[in-house]
């Protein structure tokens, strides 16, 4: 997400940032450079003319913070005007409503709509313990309704049974009885997809909004349209009020365009990310760590909540108890952390939130991205015996060919592995002491493919 972007801008205000004082003459260059880095990134031209105007405005004559040198200085005002552009902080669902609050998801076809209608009811249900029945009021596809019926039995929200028979407002309002009866807290309505802004069907989801009334209105837009979501979010404002977008499709826009282009367009925020097709890859939208992570600062913060919410907590806590007994740390518990890590979404998904990420290797990124190492550690350690991964010091010459033989890998591979388990063992003998999350990272350096550090480190 915004690799491109962020590619350009790092390295563009890394030519200022040793200035020793900010003038219209020595930012032009740079100003033209974010200008165009900005439009490769598929920005709105209105907003970055906005954009580019108010950094030069606020840069040229900046008195310059004593603990900041000027291209420091100039480096803040265009993040502060990143964050300015996209909508300053977090604006949450409002659910106050009588129960139950009903949000209605808008957009077009293919945005990926009703599978964002279902990561949000887990979203709903598992962080703020809602009780969460979603509706399809698409009567144009009966694939979308028994779509969204596996989706809600998968994260377990209440399903409301529609049919391409029934008007989409008869269908609403027998939902909204229904959530009333079975005291749900949120109903969701998934309504019918566009596939493009047709007076007829705008026509019927204004009625149905009319008729709905939700507390919530959200335009679901792929990020991959860059500008284009923007324009089309705009034309549904125009005939809905939204109360915000739900960008999805983040993890394949390597530009961010649609980002930094639908908050000024259309005046509405952003309210979520959907950021992987798996049920649990949805983000609320904070536009201070997407402007830090576009600048290459990462985003501590939101890979602590990935990690929090990721984690199995029993399974931590046991694994933490037996390191403490000096029951040591044994394959099986390394292919477990292995398992969690591909919960939380991959390596590469922690990884991308670290500052500095973008400076490591291209080729080493690659490897983890395709999740191709974590596979063949998981490979090889599956092609153990129980008593090899209770006991890894009785893997010696014969048994490290037979199980490079049986996970399809070489004894190199094996033997690697081997390695990044001791520094793995090493590092949580270390953990129960002070500075536990620094050590953390440092053994998790030893994970990574070869002439690939944290960074930092």
């Amino acid at each position: 997400m915004f690799d491109n972007l962020s590619e350009r801008l790092s390295q563009t205000l890394k030519n200022i940032s040793g200035r020793g004082r900010l003038t219209e003459e020595n930012i032009k260059d740079t100003l033209r450079e974010v200008r165009m880095a900005l439009l490769e990134a598929d920005v709105a031209l209105p907003v970055v003319r906005e954009f580019v105007k108010k950094v030069k405005e606020r840069a040229v004559g900046q008195e310059v913070n004593k603990s900041l040198s000027p291209g420091q200085m100039f480096i803040k005002i265009v993040q502060n005007e990143l964050e300015i552009a996209m909508g300053e902080q977090n604006e949450a669902l409002n659910l106050a409503a009588q129960p139950p609050a009903v949000v209605m998801m808008a957009g077009l076809q293919g945005a990926g709509k009703t599978t964002s209608v279902a990561k949000l009811a887990k979203h709903l249900s598992e962080i703020h313990k809602k009780k969460v029945m979603v509706v399809s009021a698409d009567v144009y596809r009966p694939a979308a309704i028994k779509q969204l019926e596996t989706l809600a039995s998968e994260v377990g929200a209440n399903f409301h049974p529609s049919d391409i028979s029934q008007k989409p407002v008869d269908i609403v309002n027998s939902a909204i009885d229904a959530a009333k009866t079975s005291f749900m807290d949120v109903l969701l309505v998934d309504t019918a997809g566009r596939l493009a802004v047709d007076e007829e069907m705008m026509a019927e989801i204004k009625d149905l909004h009319q008729a709905v009334n939700p507390i919530e209105t959200l335009f679901v837009v792929d990020a991959m349209t860059g500008q284009d979501a923007a324009n089309t979010a705009k034309a549904f404002n125009e005939a809905l009020p939204l109360t915000g977008v739900v960008l999805t499709k983040i993890d394949g826009d390597a530009r961010g365009g649609a980002a930094l282009s639908i908050r000024q367009i259309t005046g509405k925020p952003i309210k979520f990310l959907g950021v992987g097709e798996k049920t649990d890859a949805l983000e609320p939208f904070h536009p201070e760590r997407i402007a830090s992570r576009i600048l290459g600062m990462g985003d501590v913060l939101s890979l602590i909540e990935q990690v929090e919410r990721g984690v199995d907590k029993e399974k931590a806590e046991k694994l933490a108890k037996k390191v403490q007994q000096g029951k040591g740390f044994d394959l099986e518990d390394f292919r477990e952390q292995l398992a969690q890590m591909k919960n939380m979404g991959g390596m590469m998904s922690m990884l991308e939130k670290l500052p500095g990420v973008g400076n490591l290797p291209a080729g080493a990124l690659e490897q983890v991205q395709n999740g191709k190492m974590t596979n063949q550690m998981e490979a090889i350690i599956s092609s153990m015996t129980a008593a090899e991964r209770q006991r890894p010091d009785i893997i010696k010459g014969s048994r490290k060919r037979r199980i490079a033989a049986g996970s399809g890998t070489t004894l190199q591979d094996v033997n690697k592995l081997l390695k990044q388990f001791t520094q793995m063992q090493k590092m949580m003998k270390k953990m129960s002491g002070k500075g536990g999350m620094k050590k953390m990272m440092r053994g998790m350096g030893g994970m990574l493919p070869p002439g690939m550090k944290f960074p930092g480190r």
